[in-house]
């Protein structure tokens, strides 16, 4: 044991002392740690390029969807403008039988014909609305609904049948693809 730790001091001694055994062992060091450190060059490396393909695939992906913003908000700005153009479209026939009536008045000698001729035109209209998805509201002998219906006034029953049912409308009510579009205006008899 005491050889032992004779030996381990004359390493030591060896080394400490002498120059040429510390030269030995420093490029040794040096060529570990360049080796680390151009592993930790190439790892940076190597994340920097994906960080940057990371970036360019966020930029593109945030550009897209700002097009897409754009496109769709271009898109609903230009349906709301034509949205009415099919129904105006489908209408010009009734406003030009409209005009036809009009004249008409002005050189008629017998009512009838012209009374059919408006009765004729507005059934037209009510067609062409009908196929729009317009529907009128039926109310009168029904039982007054707030939701459909507002009152105008309440006058008293001729009979108890019609007790809280709608005995006049005022003005018609319409639904427009199953949703109200106006409420019927009615007299509830009380």
């Amino acid at each position: 044991m005491a050889r032992n730790k004779k030996k381990q001091d004359t390493d030591n001694n060896d080394t400490m002392g002498n120059p040429e055994a510390t030269a030995q062992e420093t490029p040794q060091m040096d060529a570990a740690s360049t080796e680390q450190e151009q592993v930790l060059d190439d790892q940076t490396a190597q994340l920097r390029t994906e960080l940057d393909t990371a970036n360019d695939k966020y930029l593109r992906l945030y550009a897209e969807f700002d097009n897409y913003k754009r496109r769709v908000s271009k898109e609903r700005i230009e349906l709301m403008q034509s949205a009415g153009k099919e129904v105006i479209a489908n209408l010009l026939p009734v406003i030009d039988d409209l005009d036809r009536a009009l004249k008409a008045f002005e050189t008629v000698t017998e009512i009838a014909p012209v009374q059919e001729g408006i009765s004729l035109v507005a059934q037209k209209l009510k067609t062409i609305l009908g196929n729009q998805g317009l529907k009128e509201m039926e109310s009168i002998g029904k039982p007054f609904d707030a939701d459909l219906q507002e009152a105008i006034t309440n006058v008293p029953a001729p009979n108890d049948d019609l007790r809280g049912k709608v005995i006049d409308e005022i003005e018609k009510g319409y639904f427009l693809h199953d949703k109200v579009l106006r409420h019927a205006k009615v007299v509830v008899g009380s």
